[in-house]
C-alpha cells in the first residue's frame, strides 16, 4: 500500500468506551492513553513518519472540574513516561497548543519532553493540547502583526507559506490522512489550517478499541482516493 507520510487523529470515544463498560470515564482516558502508545510503534512500523493526536483542546476545560483534574494528571504521568519510551524507541516528541494555559509543571515536564527528545530520528510524535485550530492561526497571526509593528516585516510580504510557517507545526509537513474515532464526522476545530487538502476517514469504534487492523483499513481508503489538491482526476 501507499503509506501515507503524515496521519493525524481525534481521539474520541474514550468516556464513551467506559460508559458502556460501566466504569468511570477517566478509565476510558487511562485506556486510551495506552492505545497511544501502541499507535506510535505500530505506526513507524509501518512506514508513517509523522503521527499527530488530538489529546486536550481548547475546548475541553469545560467538562466536569473531576475529569479535567483526572485528565491533567494523566497528563504529568504520561510527559514523564513518555520520555523513557520516545528514548528508547527514537522517537521526537512535540507538544502543540496553547502551553500558557497549562500549569506551570506541566509546562515544564512538556519543556523537558521535548528537550530530551529534540535529536531523535525516528517517528515525530506530536501531541496537540490546549489546542485548537482558530486559536492557533490567531496566535500566529499576532506573531507575524507583532514583526510588522516592530518593522521587520512588510504586510504585503505575508504570505500563506510564511503564514502556515508561523503556526505551531511549521516544520512538520500537513497530514496526509485524518481520523477520527467512534463515529462522529467532524474535525472539531483540529488543524484548520493543515488540513485543506488531507484525507479523512471516520470509524464507528471508540478510541480504546483502536487497533492496528482498524489503522490499515484507514490507510486502504486512503489508497483508494485520488488525491487533486484542486487539480484533475489522474483518472479522468
Amino acid at each position: 500500500m501507499n503509506i501515507p507520510n503524515h496521519v493525524a487523529i481525534i481521539l474520541d470515544g474514550n468516556g464513551r468506551w467506559a460508559k458502556a463498560k460501566g466504569l468511570p470515564r477517566t478509565a476510558g482516558h487511562v485506556q486510551g492513553a495506552k492505545v497511544v502508545e501502541d499507535m506510535c510503534e505500530i505506526t513507524y512500523n509501518m512506514g508513517i513518519n509523522y503521527f499527530t493526536v488530538y489529546a486536550f483542546s481548547t475546548e475541553n476545560w469545560s467538562r466536569p472540574q473531576e475529569e479535567v483534574d483526572a485528565l491533567m494528571k494523566l497528563l504529568r504521568n504520561y510527559m514523564v513516561n513518555c520520555k523513557k519510551r520516545a528514548n528508547k524507541n527514537n522517537m521526537k516528541v512535540r507538544v502543540i497548543g496553547d502551553k500558557t494555559g497549562l500549569a506551570e509543571d506541566i509546562r515544564e515536564k512538556i519543556e523537558d519532553l521535548e528537550e530530551a527528545t529534540k535529536n531523535n530520528t525516528g517517528l515525530h510524535f506530536t501531541i496537540a493540547i490546549n489546542y485548537g485550530g482558530r486559536d492557533e492561526i490567531t496566535r500566529a497571526a499576532k506573531k507575524l502583526a507583532k514583526q510588522v509593528e516592530e518593522g521587520t516585516l512588510k504586510a504585503d510580504d505575508i504570505d500563506s507559506k510564511m503564514l502556515s510557517e508561523a503556526l505551531d507545526t511549521g516544520e512538520y509537513p500537513d497530514p496526509d490522512l485524518l481520523i477520527r474515532t467512534c463515529g462522529e464526522q467532524r474535525i472539531s476545530n483540529f488543524l484548520l489550517w493543515q488540513l485543506a487538502y488531507s484525507e479523512f476517514y471516520f470509524c464507528d469504534k471508540p478510541w480504546p478499541d483502536f487497533d492496528k487492523k482498524e489503522l490499515e483499513k484507514a490507510i486502504e481508503a486512503y489508497n483508494n482516493r485520488d488525491r487533486k489538491y484542486g487539480g484533475l482526476s489522474s483518472k479522468a
